[in-house]
């Protein structure tokens, strides 16, 4: 496993009953989380003294109950900083798991003493592309929703990447790299973290166990002759890691390259055992 065990600014303090204990920095959230299928004592004072609660309806869905939470708060990682807020679905707009990836890449694009050219997809907020900006790649940010890409374009400006080579695309995903592949543009590293289920701005249906491997294949296409990496990340129960490897080494058999793929997760500081938080697959060159 994977584990993103550099955070000063966040941690997950305790787990029980399908819900997480969890500090952002200085403020206590609780929200649930369904891999936690173990009902252990909620003894930790945090779990009273929390600043945010996010409670899971049974019709699906939930709502917030606050306790002198800011509407917005910021966290950093080593020198990027993030705006935080409590949004639809117990949502921060933050995957802190994802640490470990961009430390990984970060590492990647800094040894390869050269231009690096990223394509991040379903990019969110930017966690990864402000990760790989800071690691001196120009990027390209794609993801649907014009509120998510606003968002990062903040995160951007306080993490003091405002002028960084960043291109900002509000797109469907699919539509947007069948549009490059016409172009005839190529890209050195490409990063993906698919939702298992969404739309498109103009209400393309996207359902990740049809729509995964098509996309990667095309992506493929997409890829300079020299390419550094490519990174796929899941939060879906059936896309299990072993998944991830084996579509990566289908897709990309036309290059040298090596594949691993595991569970991704954060440390537990309570009790030193680690909460399991998706899985990622990562292609790289020899």
């Amino acid at each position: 496993m994977w584990i993103a065990n550099q955070w000063k600014d966040y941690e997950v303090i305790d787990c029980s009953g399908k819900e997480k204990l969890e500090r952002w920095g200085d403020y206590i959230l609780v929200r649930p989380d369904p891999q936690v299928i173990w009902d252990t004592p909620k003894t930790l004072p945090g779990w009273k003294k929390r600043h945010g609660h996010y409670h899971r309806s049974a019709k699906g869905g939930g709502e917030w109950e606050f306790f002198d939470l800011p509407q917005q708060w910021d966290i950093h990682y080593d020198n990027l900083t993030f705006h935080l807020k409590p949004f639809s679905f117990k949502h921060t707009g933050l995957f802190p798991e994802q640490a470990v990836n961009w430390d990984w890449f970060g590492d990647k694009i800094r040894q390869a003493s050269r231009p690096v050219k990223v394509l991040n997809l379903f990019a969110y907020t930017g966690g990864a592309t402000l990760a790989a900006a800071a690691a001196g790649a120009s990027v390209t940010h794609v993801d649907a929703s014009k509120g998510m890409v606003t968002w990062a374009k903040e995160n951007a400006i306080a993490s003091n990447l405002g002028d960084a080579p960043i291109r900002w695309i509000v797109d469907d995903c699919v539509k947007f790299v069948e549009r490059e592949i016409r172009r005839g543009n190529h890209y050195d590293a490409i990063i993906m973290d698919p939702p298992s289920y969404g739309r498109g701005p103009k209400g393309e249906i996207w359902k990740i166990e049809d729509k995964i491997y098509p996309l990667v294949k095309l992506c493929a296409q997409l890829l300079s002759k020299e390419p550094l990496f490519f990174l796929i990340n899941s939060y879906t129960t059936g896309l299990q890691p072993a998944v991830l490897a084996y579509m990566l080494g289908s897709a990309l058999a036309a290059f040298k390259g090596h594949i691993d793929a595991q569970e991704i997760g954060l440390p537990v500081s309570s009790n030193g055992l680690t909460l399991p938080c998706g899985a990622s697959g990562r292609w790289e060159c020899r």
